[in-house]
Formats: C-alpha cells, structure tokens, sequence
C-alpha cells in the first residue's frame, strides 16, 4: 500500500512562492496518475493538478494555471508542485494521492492513499 507524505507548506506572503513535496517511501509511484488536491476551511475538497504515470500529460485546476506545475521524478519517488504567485485564496491545507487512472480533467473519486496534507497560508 502506497503511504504518500506531502511536505513544503509554510506561510508566505502574496506574491511569493513554494514548492511542495509528495514522497513515497515504500513503492514505486512509476505507475500511478499523482494529483495534487487542496482543501480550504468550510470548503470542499478540489483537485488543483495533475500528473500522468510516467510524466507527460498534466492537468492543472483554472483557478492554477499559469502560476503552478507539477512534476514527477520517478527515480526519486517523489511529484513535486511549484506555486508561484500564490494569493491568498490559494490558503488551504494541500494534500497528494495516487489513482490509477488518468482523465482531464480528474476525477477525485479516482483517487486513494492520501497523504495527511501540508498547511499554505498566503498571507501578509
């Protein structure tokens, strides 16, 4: 069973930038769709983007493209997600999962193995 640890959250300023971190420590993620997914306080769950097996095909949430990317190194078992430009409505605690399958855009049903999240606060 994949057991996914994301890292990187902190509190940063409008404007700036973070890059986190989604580690597997025990399989491969080689052959697994990543996502990345955040949740504010009161709001529901949303996907914020993707990232096929094998790298190539992504998909990123409106409300994100242009200011993230998602990124795989599979030797390293890790996907990464750059935030820049972050603003203040992107403050949610941000979590990672593997599904199995690859649809744009994703479907979150899809999803399983969620990591316990890491917090971002965008604020001044």
């Amino acid at each position: 069973q994949l057991r996914l640890a994301e890292s990187g959250g902190g509190l940063v300023q409008p404007g700036g930038s973070l890059r986190l971190s989604c580690v597997n420590s025990e399989f491969t993620l080689e052959y697994f769709t990543i996502g990345w997914f955040r949740q504010a306080p009161g709001k529901e769950r949303e996907v914020v983007a993707s990232i096929r097996s094998r790298g190539g095909s992504t998909t990123y949430a409106d409300s994100v493209k242009g200011r993230f990317t998602i990124s795989r190194d599979n030797a390293k078992n890790t996907v990464w997600l750059q935030m820049n430009s972050l603003k203040p409505e992107d403050t949610a605690v941000y979590y990672c999962a593997a599904s199995t399958f690859y649809s744009d855009p994703p479907n979150l049903a899809d999803f399983h193995s969620w990591g316990q999240g890491t917090q971002v606060t965008v604020s001044s």
